[in-house]
C-alpha cells in the first residue's frame, strides 16, 4: 500500500489489497490467455493502482521481482503500448505509468499481434501460390498436376482473401472505426 493508504485502518488497508489483489491476479490471468506471461500481467496489474508514476526499482521492490526481470517486462508493456516512460521532475531515473484507457490497450495489443502474425501467414501462402503457379507451368501438359494445383491455388486464394478481410478489420481497430459498431460502455 502506498501513502494514499494515510488515514485508513489496518483493516481497512487489508480489505483493499485483497480487492486489488483480486484485480490484479484477473488481470494477469486474462493477460496469459493472450500469450503475455503471468508476470508481466500481474506487473501491469500493479502498475494500474498506482496513482503516480513508478520507477523500476520501486516496482521491483514492490513485486519482489529482480532488476532485470523487472526491465524485461516493462520494455514488453512499452511495446504493446500498456504503458509509457514519462519524466520525474528531479531525477535521472526513467519513471513509468499505465496506459488507463482498456479499449486503447486492447487495440494497440491486438493490432500489434494480428497485423504481424497476418503479414507473416500471407507472405507464406503468396510464396506457396508462386511455386504452385511455377510447378503448373513447368508441365502444363500434365492434367493430374493442373487438377492438384488448381484446388490448391483455390485454397490459398480463399486463404488470402480471409487475411485481406482480417487486415481490415485491424485497420478499424486501428481508425477506431469499430466503435461504431460495437459502442463503448458509457462509464
Amino acid at each position: 500500500m502506498n501513502e494514499e493508504a494515510n488515514g485508513l485502518t489496518p483493516e481497512q488497508e487489508r480489505s483493499l489489497d485483497a480487492s486489488r489483489q483480486r484485480v490484479i491476479d484477473s488481470i494477469g490471468k486474462n493477460m496469459d490467455l493472450y500469450g503475455i506471461t503471468l508476470s508481466i500481467g500481474h506487473l501491469y496489474g500493479y502498475m494500474y493502482f498506482q496513482t503516480k508514476p513508478i520507477t523500476l526499482d520501486q516496482m521491483s521492490e514492490k513485486m519482489g521481482m529482480s532488476k532485470t526481470s523487472m526491465s524485461t517486462g516493462m520494455r514488453t508493456l512499452m511495446d504493446l503500448k500498456m504503458i509509457d516512460k514519462v519524466w520525474g521532475k528531479g531525477s535521472r531515473k526513467d519513471f513509468y505509468e499505465v496506459v488507463p484507457d482498456w479499449h486503447k490497450n486492447f487495440v494497440d495489443f491486438f493490432s500489434i499481434k494480428w497485423r504481424k502474425a497476418v503479414e507473416s501467414n500471407m507472405a507464406s501462402l503468396e510464396k506457396s501460390l508462386r511455386e504452385i503457379r511455377q510447378l503448373r507451368q513447368s508441365d502444363p501438359t500434365n492434367e493430374a498436376l493442373n487438377n492438384v494445383t488448381s484446388i490448391d491455388e483455390d485454397k490459398i486464394n480463399a486463404a488470402l482473401s480471409y487475411y485481406k478481410w482480417l487486415l481490415r478489420l485491424i485497420d478499424s481497430f486501428e481508425t477506431g472505426d469499430i466503435f461504431s459498431f460495437i459502442p463503448k460502455e458509457d462509464e
